[in-house]
């Protein structure tokens, strides 16, 4: 009895990373993912190193996870890796507020989104 083993959601050739709970909105977190998109994986980590966004250090967190994940696990060739997909979701908004004048306040969001890459191997 049980559940029959589910079928892996990704191909062969991919490896992929993830993040979740990344303080900051999924606009801006997009803004560096489309930065490495489509790029070799070396290339990619040299892009987001000299990028002065904020974001740019997660993201190159999970660029490196995935470069470790498709060497160790997958056996894949590190220097002909490249970005094949970077997508951001949206996680959780915290909510809090700050007092104004008059007894009033006004509302802060405080967002939090999801990064996963996954990286594959350039046939050639």
């Amino acid at each position: 009895m049980g559940q029959a083993a589910n079928k892996p959601r990704r191909s062969e050739g991919e490896a992929i990373a993830r993040a979740k709970y990344i303080r900051g909105s999924k606009q801006k977190l997009n803004l560096v993912a489309q930065l490495i998109r489509g790029k070799d994986a070396e290339r990619a980590l040299l892009d987001l190193e000299f990028s002065t966004r904020r974001m740019s250090n997660e993201v190159k967190k999970v660029l490196e996870a995935a470069i470790a994940n498709a060497e160790n696990n997958h056996d894949m060739d590190v220097d002909r890796l490249y970005v094949s997909e970077a997508y951001v979701g949206r996680q959780l908004v915290m909510k809090r507020f700050r007092a104004r004048a008059r007894g009033r306040g006004a509302g802060i969001q405080k967002p939090f989104s999801n990064l996963t890459i996954v990286v594959k191997e350039r046939e050639e």
